[in-house]
């Protein structure tokens, strides 16, 4: 197996240390086929496989040439997007390329207004082998802020009658720290500011998350992630905490479901919240770059909303 090392040093208040590597097909025969792909890849997707890797062998067992060799394998490429579930992916964008997300969340509040939020719109570009830039912005209307979107900052509860309208624009980086070796999850960081651009709120908000997980011998694959916050609502500044847990099932070729929980506890607020999801939910390449994914949840305690549905797509350039 080659390792490439890279110590990439971010000036918040921690070091990051980030491991790339590339693991060969040829290294990880235990596999099945349609796992064998770039996804393993510190600069390609992974928590689930979708694409049969195509075989380069011709018709007398010999490989092709490189550069058919370097197309089926630029074919067999694959992505994992940020918004298939609150748990982000472990892995990044490969270097040079684009990643864009977009999705719609309804979310059926108990006390106060419906909340919608769209575009909920994201923009990940391949910087270097083991980093990654977003950009995106989102608008929400409703009661509430919302919770069930990992890239989303906003955890406000207005007053029964009240309609809020806010928009924001997010920015930041995503760096690949290590790739799974034995009992060594494969695992990343998302370090993220968020600056409003319409609405009465002008509070810039800081988000940083880590991610980790495993793929299973039986194609199955568990993320994790713990993400802190800041957030504010009336003058009122405190912290918020979101562990997340999915289990994520391939059930072909092109598509994967999942279950999920994931929370949002507030510390250092004058009223203290804590909500508790469940959540459903599936995605499906419509082709080798476009998919589509859809995730319903419901709350589990009394200060979480009744009921949530995303819908979105992520399309790779």
């Amino acid at each position: 197996m080659q390792i490439k090392q890279a110590f990439i040093t971010l000036a918040v208040g921690m070091l990051l240390l980030g491991v790339g590597g590339r693991i060969t097909p040829a290294n990880c025969q235990e596999l099945t086929d349609w796992r064998r792909s770039v996804a393993s890849q510190p600069g390609g997707a992974s928590g689930g496989s979708w694409v049969s890797l195509q075989d380069v062998q011709g018709e007398a067992g010999e490989p092709e040439s490189s550069g058919e060799s370097e197309e089926s394998e630029e074919e067999a490429e694959e992505f994992e997007t940020d918004r298939d579930s609150f748990t982000p992916a472990k892995s990044i964008v490969k270097r040079g390329g684009l990643l864009v997300e977009t999705a719609y969340s309804f979310i059926d509040n108990q006390r106060v207004a419906e909340t919608h939020s769209y575009p909920e719109l994201l923009l990940r570009y391949g910087w270097l082998e083991n980093v990654e830039l977003r950009l995106g912005w989102n608008y929400e209307i409703g009661g509430s802020g919302n919770p069930i979107s990992g890239n989303i900052s906003d955890f406000e509860e207005e007053e029964a009658g009240d309609l809020e309208e806010e928009a924001k624009f997010l920015y930041g980086a995503k760096f690949f720290l290590t790739e799974q070796r034995g009992w060594t999850p494969q695992s990343s960081f998302i370090l993220q500011g968020y600056t409003p651009t319409y609405g009465e709120s002008n509070l810039s908000t800081l988000s940083a998350t880590q991610v980790f997980g495993w793929k299973l011998r039986n194609g199955w694959a568990w993320d994790n992630a713990f993400r802190y916050a800041t957030s504010g609502f009336e003058g009122d500044h405190f912290n918020v905490w979101s562990p997340s847990t999915v289990l994520k099932i391939p059930l072909s070729a092109r598509s994967m479901a999942h279950v999920e929980y994931f929370g949002a506890m507030t510390e250092g607020r004058e009223r203290e919240t804590t909500q508790h999801f469940f959540s459903s939910g599936a995605h499906y390449l419509l082709t080798r770059n476009l998919e589509l994914g859809v995730r319903t949840g419901w709350g589990l305690n009394e200060q979480s909303p009744n009921f949530f549905a995303n819908t979105g797509i992520g399309w790779q350039f």
